[in-house]
């Protein structure tokens, strides 16, 4: 199948307490269902929203001992999210979990890919925020991948990864037509450095980018107590789509689904034939950036 226009469904998921990993479940499984209702091809979950299952626990116990509990229920909650993917016949990027290195010395932040014919891959977030780091002691990951569906080809940069313009140019010199951001920020500065960053990333590259999003708190549980987010899908500005390079968004801070159309041509018609052509034309950067010269002056 060689699809062109494709609806994508972003979360502003709300976290909340829960009682059991079937109450989780039965939140997530409903807007697995929802997305798919909507004839949705995409469900992008955000990142971190796994924390509710630390509410299960003793809450009370230094995070980064909490971060390996949760560690330990990535492969019940991955069977689940394959288990959906097929059900539904819906991609589902979901989000992120904590996860154990091969070795098990080291917990990475991995986010889960899952293809409705039972394919499956990850994509760790390559670059910490200080609370992960010195915190959480969650480890950096050291591979950035594409992943290639029946429709075309995205990557994913986890929340802080998308600041860090080299990751997205790098994908999409490869093909990558689109990048999934799940982001999990806890005030309004946070969010911001993300969306801006995302605007920023679908200009340079000409290409969508779909970001998700926490809403909602968990008192309980320490750098995730509060979360400010709205999730949007992004597009490159230029006459071909939407104004402002806004597909679609929600509204701040409430529970929600955004739900957009992509229009993969659009993306490699603006790459050939945009009002401008950044993506082309990095090539020019790269070759001054050889040339770099310092000037004294005054």
């Amino acid at each position: 199948m060689n699809e062109s226009r494709i609806r994508i469904a972003s979360l502003q998921y709300f976290i909340r307490p829960v009682q059991s990993f079937q109450q989780f479940a039965e939140q997530v499984c409903a807007l697995i269902e929802t997305a798919a209702d909507y004839k949705c091809r995409m469900l992008v979950f955000p990142e971190y929203f796994t924390t509710q299952l630390l509410t299960l626990g003793d809450v009370r116990r230094p995070i980064r001992e909490q971060i390996r509990s949760l560690a330990d229920q990535e492969s019940i909650f991955c069977d689940l999210m394959a288990e959906q993917s097929k059900k539904f016949n819906i991609y589902i990027v979901a989000g992120s979990i904590p996860g154990f290195s091969d070795t098990k010395e080291k917990i990475h932040n991995r986010c889960h890919v899952f293809g409705p014919t039972g394919t499956h891959g990850v994509q760790s977030k390559l670059h910490m925020t200080r609370f992960e780091d010195e915190e959480w002691m969650v480890s950096a990951g050291s591979n950035l991948r594409i992943f290639e569906t029946d429709f075309g080809k995205f990557a994913v940069n986890i929340c802080y990864d998308i600041e860090f313009p080299e990751l997205a140019r790098s994908v999409a010199l490869s093909g990558a037509q689109f990048i999934v951001t799940p982001s999990c920020t806890d005030d309004r500065h946070g969010f911001l450095r993300v969306r801006y960053c995302a605007h920023a990333r679908a200009i340079e590259n000409q290409m969508y980018v779909i970001h998700s999003a926490t809403v909602g708190s968990l008192p309980q549980v320490p750098a995730v107590s509060l979360n400010y987010g709205q999730a949007a899908i992004l597009n490159p500005c230029d006459f071909s789509f939407s104004r402002d390079g806004i597909l679609s968004e929600g509204v701040p801070n409430q529970e929600s689904m955004v739900i957009g159309e992509i229009n993969l041509n659009l993306i490699d018609e603006s790459r050939t034939r945009g009002t401008v052509l950044p993506l082309r034309d990095s090539a020019r950067t790269m070759a001054l950036l050889g040339k770099l010269e310092t000037v004294k002056v005054g």
